[in-house]
């Protein structure tokens, strides 16, 4: 007996009981397919202790927090608003950092801004 490559059995033997087993199915309902909520916590921890720019890091670190704690407790759009304020928080510090340090070192290089040596 010849196959096709797509049809060869993976076993050709009989097995025992073969005519007399019972076929049992189960059937799964799927929820909607829905994206996971993003807190962006590990974001706001980095935020709130290496760039913590008018408190900016550590007010969205409590907006992480509280998008956690909606997605534990179930509140799907709470989670999805809370996780998109400290986002735009996140952005905000981060930003407004980078131009801080930015500023901070073109005033060096330019001379308006002395470091004065003490000895």
């Amino acid at each position: 007996m010849e196959y096709r490559a797509d049809q060869v059995p993976m076993n050709p033997g009989v097995y025992p009981y073969q005519g007399q087993q019972q076929v049992q199915s189960t059937v799964i309902t799927m929820a909607p397919n829905v994206p996971p909520v993003r807190d962006h916590l590990p974001w706001s921890i980095f935020n709130f202790f290496y760039m913590n720019f008018c408190c900016l890091g550590f007010v969205a670190l409590v907006f992480s927090v509280k998008s956690r704690d909606r997605k534990v407790v179930g509140d799907v759009e709470g989670a999805r608003q809370y996780g998109s304020t400290a986002r735009a928080l996140n952005i905000a510090d981060t930003v407004l950092c980078i131009l801080t340090f930015i500023i901070i070192i073109s005033l060096l290089i330019t001379g308006v801004i002395a470091i004065k040596d003490y000895n």
